[in-house]
C-alpha cells in the first residue's frame, strides 16, 4: 500500500518508516504539514498517518483540509502523544479512522493499519476477478471481454487488474506507477498515459461495455462503472 506519514520527529519518523517498508508498504514521509498538503493535492495515497502536534499547522487542521477542502475519503490514522478522551473523540468525529497514542508499538501499528485497509479496500479474489463483461484469470494472467481473449502485456494486465479492483477511485499517475512498477526512478509518469491509452483501446472501455476510463487534468485516472438508465 502507498502510505503518507506526517511526523516531525526524525527518529520516530525513521523508525516507523522502517517498520512500514519492512511490512511491504511504500512510504512517503513528511516533516511539515504544508509539504504533505502540497503533495496530497496532486498525488493519491491509500492511507495517511498523521501526528497531531506538528509545526505551524496541527494534524487536526490537516485532517480537516483532507475531509472538507479536498473531500478526500482516504483513511487517516492519528499517531500522537495526546491521550485525552476528548482529543480522541474530536479526531474520530472529524473523520479520522483510528487513533494511536504514542509511544507507538510496531505490531499494534501494523495491525491497526491492516484493519483499516481491510475495511476500505476490495477483497482480492484468489483465482479470478469478474467484472462483466470482463473477466480476469489471475493464475494465467489472462483477460477476456465476453468470450474474446484479450492479449495484454504483463504490465497492462497488472494495471487493468488494479483499476478494476478499485473502480470509482481516482488515482494519481505516481500512485499507479508505484502500484504496478514499484518505486522505480527510471520509469517516467508518461508511461502510465501510454499504458492507459492501450488499455482503453484493447479492452474497448466504452459505454456499451459498461466502463469508462477517464483522465483528470494534471492528476491521474479513474475507472468508472456506468449504470444503465
Amino acid at each position: 500500500m502507498r502510505l503518507a506519514m506526517l511526523e516531525d520527529d526524525r527518529n520516530q519518523s525513521s523508525t516507523v518508516e522502517g517498520w512500514l517498508r519492512d511490512a511491504g508498504h511504500d512510504v512517503h514521509a513528511f516533516a511539515h504539514p504544508r509539504e504533505l498538503m502540497k503533495v496530497a493535492s496532486r498525488e493519491s495515497f491509500d492511507l495517511f498517518l498523521i501526528d497531531w502536534m506538528v509545526p505551524e499547522i496541527s494534524g487536526a487542521e490537516v485532517l480537516r483540509w483532507l475531509r472538507e477542502d479536498r473531500a478526500d475519503p482516504t483513511p487517516v490514522i492519528f499517531v500522537t502523544a495526546r491521550d485525552a478522551e476528548e482529543d480522541i473523540v474530536a479526531a474520530l468525529s472529524a473523520g479520522a479512522d483510528d487513533y494511536i497514542v504514542k509511544p507507538v508499538r510496531r505490531l499494534e501499528l501494523l495491525s491497526r493499519i491492516d484493519a483499516v485497509l481491510r475495511r476500505v479496500r476490495p477483497k482480492e479474489p484468489e483465482r479470478e476477478l469478474s467484472a462483466p463483461p470482463y473477466r480476469f484469470d489471475l493464475a494465467n494472467k489472462a483477460c477476456s471481454l465476453g468470450d474474446t481473449l484479450i492479449e495484454l502485456t504483463d504490465k497492462e494486465f497488472e494495471l487493468a487488474l488494479f483499476l478494476f479492483r478499485n473502480v470509482g477511485r481516482l488515482y494519481s499517475r505516481g500512485h499507479l506507477l508505484e502500484a504496478v512498477w514499484g518505486r522505480n526512478p527510471n520509469v517516467a509518469t508518461r508511461t502510465i498515459d501510454t499504458h492507459v491509452s492501450r488499455l482503453r483501446t484493447k479492452l474497448a472501455l466504452r459505454p456499451e461495455n459498461g466502463y469508462r476510463l477517464t483522465p483528470t487534468y494534471n492528476y491521474g485516472y479513474r475507472l468508472e462503472r456506468l449504470t444503465e438508465e
